[in-house]
């Protein structure tokens, strides 16, 4: 039998600002049947100001990455989506890009927009 074992908390993280500066609490909702794991890439939706997937061909601001999740977010046994108490990295950290994980099917492009997005926050994926 094979284990696999899953991202640890912050795993992506490499460098962050003193004190909570880079972190803020935030509610993140998650699709059903989905879970998130940390350094899963996330945009922030005006309209709700909740967290939620990125994905480049939203049209709801989830088409812009707004910070990466600090710690993961179970979703996958609920046949709806849920909203989950987090943290979010969204100012001036320094992040694994190896270490971060996307919405399925992101391309390259599609990732290269995200990391822009993340940049002009001061978060630098290496």
């Amino acid at each position: 039998m094979a284990l696999t074992e899953g991202k640890y908390t912050a795993e992506f993280l490499v460098s962050e600002a003193n004190g909570t500066l880079s972190r803020d609490n935030a509610t993140i909702t998650v699709a059903a049947s989905t879970k998130l794991s940390p350094g899963h890439v996330l945009a922030k939706l005006s309209a709700t100001g909740k967290y939620v997937e990125y994905d480049n061909a939203g049209t709801d601001g989830s088409q812009i990455a707004a910070g990466i999740l600090y710690a993961e977010c179970d979703n996958s046994a609920v046949g709806s989506p849920a909203d989950f108490d987090g943290v979010v990295i969204n100012l001036d950290a320094e992040v694994v890009l190896a270490d971060l994980s996307w919405f399925s099917g992101a391309s390259a492009g599609d990732k290269t927009a995200a990391l822009a997005d993340l940049l002009a926050l001061g978060i630098k994926a290496r």
